[in-house]
């Protein structure tokens, strides 16, 4: 949805979760815009991207959610199945402050759990996310997710109230960052770990080899399509195992390899993948770390990496 003439849109994060590149097409004048991500509010499910060099676009009427009741008369648009094309359905709200479990196939988020959110028999299906739930006073809801009607099961919708989506936006905008707002692009090192807090390396790969399967480590991956435990690491007893490294990143540039152990990072520990994550959670695209790492033959190195932007996570 535009929400300023200059190109500003507001979506759902799962809908650019994990992009590395951005294009939107604005259908009514037919004209496609590369976008970057101004930042994102994952909990929420919340994101903002910029069109660039976009000016004189026709924004939303935005309504107001709070004074949204049960029955009121809604249409949810979207580009329904991904046809590129805006479709329509038409509903009625059928409830308020809902709490949902949602799950996104394909993407890295398995699933998360939404609230406050409104419930329509308007049918919003894959593609739609992002887009209006209109009322004849305006869009009061961002379409967000709806459920596996089969059987005697009715249609249903959700939709995050357009108050809410728009104070994440406002803040987005502002720079304001927070503990669930994400300015920008993330820190990108370019490393495949696993989850959790163990700092123990032989117990995250056994975790990870419950998961999939020990294989001969690559010495740098495209994508994790084809990404396996490797059966050799690092000999540590603490740290984060490196399941592989993604081709042309800082670390594969670093010759770190699957199997390797990040020990520490500008030497505070990195006991634990949650860890890793929190420390590298506080840098910034363009920033120089200094990583510890052992290979998995022993040689303990120390490494300048300068971080690139990752895609949003």
């Amino acid at each position: 949805m535009v929400i300023n003439a200059d190109g500003l849109v507001l979506t759902n994060n799962h809908v650019i979760e994990d992009s590395t590149k951005i294009t939107a097409a604005v259908v009514a004048t037919g004209k496609t815009y590369p976008a970057t991500v101004v930042g994102y509010d994952v909990t929420g499910d919340v994101a903002l991207i910029q069109l660039q060099d976009a000016s004189g676009l026709t924004t939303v009427p935005v309504g107001n959610s709070s004074a949204v009741r049960a029955g009121d008369a809604v249409v949810a648009l979207g580009n329904a199945g991904g046809q590129g094309s805006i479709s329509a359905t038409a509903g009625q709200v059928t409830g308020l402050n809902q709490t949902i479990t949602a799950s996104n196939e394909g993407r890295s988020t398995a699933s998360e759990t939404l609230n406050g959110m409104i419930q329509t028999n308007a049918g919003i299906a894959p593609g739609d996310s992002g887009g209006p739930l209109s009322s004849p006073a305006g869009v009061i809801g961002m379409d967000t997710a709806g459920n596996d009607a089969s059987g005697q099961q009715a249609a249903a919708g959700f939709a995050i109230p357009v108050n809410t989506a728009l104070s994440v936006a406002r803040q987005i905008a502002a720079g304001h960052a927070s503990s669930i707002i994400t300015i920008g692009y993330p820190p990108f090192v370019g490393i495949f770990t696993g989850s959790g807090s163990s700092s123990s390396p032989q117990a995250q790969q056994q975790q990870e080899q419950q998961n999939g399967g020990f294989g001969s480590s690559q010495a740098c991956y495209t994508s994790n399509a084809d990404l396996t435990v490797p059966s050799a690491i690092a000999p540590v007893s603490s740290g984060t195992v490196v399941l592989g490294t993604i081709c042309g990143s800082p670390a594969a540039s670093a010759g770190m390899t699957g199997g390797a152990v990040i020990t520490a990072v500008n030497g505070q520990a990195a006991d634990s993948p949650g860890d890793l994550t929190g420390i590298l959670s506080r840098f910034h695209p363009g920033e120089v770390i200094s990583v510890t790492w052992v290979s998995p033959s022993g040689q303990r190195t120390t490494s300048s990496l300068h971080l690139a932007a990752g895609p949003p996570q």
